[in-house]
């Protein structure tokens, strides 16, 4: 989310009265992110519907709390007037459970599954069944300062010691990376969790688990933030922040999304030829880390006037070459394997291949219609890090957690 925000300019938000057909032909309301050159893409789609529906982008607020809630109300509401909504990987299981979005069945499964990462395509399925098409994801990398650090660290134990003696020679050491009380510490834990093999909830999504590895993430985590090694306004940064703290010279590593790199070469000319890339750091040397992804999916409203030109809207909206678009001109990471290999990406995308390893070897967020509970949860009980008591905390977190599972209340 803050990847694809960092790439937008400011934009309105979405009408809160949706288009009508258009001298027959049908209208279809686009709710989607603030994203650049979205309206390039979906001016390409009504060239090619050729006259059989006409697409209208209906353009969210920034924040995605804000993106949610505005959504959840009109479809509460069983509003007509939306058509495709653009939904954050965390949401497919709550709109699917809450019979707001359709399933995709027959040749539209087959399109929007065909060439699609595995994970992705599991962000967007729930109890089994595909409810949305992938339209972009997303993935942390390890940034650093290669004229600081020759050979990046493979584990967090690494990475922090190298810090900590870059800090004693009084040279930039801070491991820049998000800290604040909000989704992104929750993605933190999470990565720490999958990269150690650990669980939060059961694989059914229904019953909280919190075994040992998600202990252990507790204990990485509280380690990581009481080291003396991370910005002392660690547990207020979020992802631009981040960003300009690495940027601005302290930072000997940061833990960020891609969008870091463009902006790196247009705001920091002394450091760009400097700063290198690398794998996201794991818990142990032999064990590759697993990254939590992130990213947009194309979901069609269960209320639609239109289902059918919906879904071939959607289908429009996130083909290959559309995302070859979106990814080289808005820095949205593509669902479509085969994009990566297109010669394009290779200036846009130096790092793609260490993108795509991450994404095929990555990790979801606990798959769950009330992840926004459990969302919630995690970073109260997370916040401030360096204060964690790893099994107090883990005791009361499966008590909470399966308190918010459990939650019959919904935003209306």
């Amino acid at each position: 989310m803050a990847a694809l925000a960092a790439f937008t300019l400011l934009a309105p938000t979405a009408a809160a009265c949706s288009g009508s057909d258009d001298g027959g032909v049908p209208v279809i309301n686009v709710y989607y992110a603030p994203e650049e050159n979205f309206q390039k893409v979906v001016d390409d789609c009504n060239q090619e519907a050729q006259g059989k529906y006409r697409i209208d982008y209906q353009v969210l607020p920034r924040g995605a709390d804000d993106q949610r809630v505005q959504m959840v109300r009109r479809l509460a509401a069983e509003d007509d007037g939306m058509d495709v909504l653009g939904l954050d990987v965390t949401w497919t299981a709550e709109f699917a459970s809450a019979k707001w979005i359709k399933e995709w069945t027959g040749a539209e499964k087959d399109e929007a599954s065909k060439g699609t990462l595995e994970q992705p395509l599991e962000s967007a399925t729930y109890e089994g069944k595909l409810y949305a098409a992938p339209k972009n994801t997303n993935t942390q990398l390890l940034w650093y300062r290669s004229d600081l650090v020759p050979n990046p660290p493979k584990t967090w134990d690494e990475m922090i010691k190298m810090s900590q003696d870059l800090k004693s020679q009084g040279k930039p050491y801070e491991i820049d990376t998000m800290g604040a009380q909000y989704e992104g510490l929750v993605v933190l834990y999470n990565n720490m969790v999958a990269s150690d093999g650990g669980k939060i909830l059961n694989d059914d999504g229904n019953k909280v688990e919190f075994d040992d590895g998600a202990v252990k993430a507790l204990a990485t985590l509280q380690k990581f933030a009481s080291a003396g090694v991370t910005n002392p306004s660690f547990t207020n940064t979020q992802e631009d922040d981040a960003r300009l703290q690495f940027q601005g010279g302290s930072g000997a590593f940061q833990l960020n999304y891609p969008f870091v790199w463009p902006a790196l070469q247009e705001g920091a000319p002394d450091l760009k030829d400097k700063v290198k890339w690398a794998r996201y750091p794991g818990i142990d040397a032999n064990t590759p880390s697993k990254v939590t992804i992130g990213g947009y999916n194309l979901a069609v409203s269960a209320y639609t006037k239109h289902p059918e030109e919906s879904f071939a809207a959607a289908l429009c909206l996130r083909s290959p070459e559309h995302q070859l678009f979106s990814a080289i001109n808005d820095g949205v990471p593509p669902t479509i394997e085969s994009v990566y290999s297109d010669p394009q990406m290779d200036k846009a995308y130096p790092f793609k291949a260490d993108i795509l390893a991450q994404v095929k070897d990555g990790a979801n967020r606990p798959i769950t219609p009330a992840y926004q509970n459990v969302s919630t949860v995690l970073s109260a009980t997370l916040s401030p890090p360096a204060d964690i008591r790893p099994e107090q905390d883990a005791k009361d977190l499966r008590g909470s957690i399966q308190d918010a599972l459990e939650s019959k209340g919904v935003l209306p």
